[in-house]
């Protein structure tokens, strides 16, 4: 055999190898890439979830809670009610309106079956899907423009996708949240 043949067998084997390995890391990186975004799917559905039931927290109780365990108890027991809201305008004699409200209960519903259904198991609801951490919960109440306005902010704690952090600039690049520490909003930063 002369030196050509083999070089020529030298060199498809190593462009064989060189084929394998750039077509499993492409493969590769695009698995990762369904897998994190399947991941990020669910932990924005749990977030919806938890916003949902924050806001029906607050509505019962006037405030939102940072406490899991109050969250979960009001998931499980808590109620909402049902109102029927008539107003009706008076016409006053010098040409003004006034305004009368009526606010009639109808009933109640439990918090559960009107957000989650029958089948919702409340206990996962602090717990971020296919991990054993709980998301990151703060309610508070902060000063805006001399008013006292409550404020939330749910945050996924370890994000799959690594690209995810604090230090990012760009707001839909940090961890999936909703809410915020210094604005009123409970907008997500995946909306």
């Amino acid at each position: 055999m002369n030196l050509t043949k083999i070089l020529t067998i030298v060199f498809y084997v190593i462009s064989v190898g060189l084929a394998y390995f750039l077509i499993s890391g492409i493969a590769h990186d695009i698995q990762e890439e369904k897998r994190i975004s399947t991941v990020e799917t669910l932990v924005i559905e749990k977030l919806k979830m938890i916003r949902d039931a924050e806001m029906s927290y607050q509505a019962s109780n006037g405030q939102f809670t940072s406490d899991w365990n109050k969250l979960v108890n009001f998931v499980q027991s808590g109620k909402i009610y049902l109102t029927e809201k008539k107003e009706t305008i008076i016409q006053l004699e010098y040409g003004a309106d006034s305004v009368v409200v009526d606010i009639d209960t109808l009933g109640s519903v439990p918090v559960l079956d009107s957000l989650f259904g029958a089948g919702f198991d409340a206990k996962t609801l602090p717990f971020v899907p296919n991990s054993d951490k709980q998301f990151s919960i703060w309610a508070d109440k902060i000063n805006k423009s001399g008013v006292m306005v409550d404020v939330i902010e749910v945050v996924d704690p370890a994000p799959t996708d690594p690209s995810r952090n604090e230090d990012n600039e760009i707001k839909n690049q940090k961890p999936l949240r909703f809410g915020s520490r210094t604005e009123v909003t409970t907008s997500g930063n995946w909306e």
